[in-house]
């Protein structure tokens, strides 16, 4: 495990304690290759290195686009938060609370906005705005637990999609690494907000 772990985002530890390999009781099919196994409670475990692994390429993958170019959306409040956060540390907008449809397809609107990739939080209260992506040809991003379709989505991230501390320590890391791949800071002592903020469930 120590060779494995020198290659995680954050220690496995991080990654336990907020929760981020927990998935529900249900699996679709298309989840199950991430699952690592079903506890006696029911609840399925997902594969805390394919977690990480994902997670490493999508930053790499959305750090290639400036935040004018990306849009965040979560329609789950345990995300708003850190969404925000987020969104104060490298300047992507985040869009937390209800999608309005037509938002990337309709210029008449007043909150039109032209996107190349959005990250949504859950491809099924988010599903709008999968939709909207997809008619204009956005790459769509989604954290997905062990109960979600993979349908329109370009690329999963198998993980705990709805509690406040997973997406806490997510929003976390992609903010770390994506100003780190856009050479905007060295190392995580150059974070304006710490990891314990993103991570408070207040």
């Amino acid at each position: 495990m120590t060779v494995q772990q020198e290659h995680f985002l954050v220690p496995l530890d991080v990654y336990l304690k907020a929760g981020l390999h927990i998935g529900t009781k249900f699996k679709t099919e298309y989840m199950s290759s991430f699952i690592y196994k079903v506890r006696p409670d029911g609840l399925s475990v997902l594969n805390v290195q394919a977690i990480n692994k994902r997670i490493e390429t999508a930053c790499a993958f959305l750090s290639r686009f400036s935040p004018e170019e990306i849009l965040v959306i979560g329609k789950r409040e345990n995300g708003w938060k850190a969404m925000k956060l987020f969104s104060q540390l490298t300047g992507i907008r985040a869009y937390p609370g209800r999608y309005h449809p037509g938002m990337m397809t309709n210029p008449q609107l007043e909150d039109f906005l032209e996107v190349k990739v959005i990250l949504v939080t859950d491809p099924w209260p988010d599903k709008d705005a999968v939709r909207d992506a997809v008619k204009i040809g956005a790459a769509v991003v989604a954290l997905c637990d062990t109960n979600n379709e993979s349908n329109y989505i370009d690329f999963v991230i198998p993980c705990n999609n709805k509690g406040k501390k997973s997406l806490g320590l997510f929003f976390y890391i992609l903010a770390r690494e994506y100003l780190k791949h856009r050479g905007l800071i060295k190392d995580e002592k150059e974070m304006k907000i710490p990891m314990e903020e993103f991570l408070k469930e207040d």
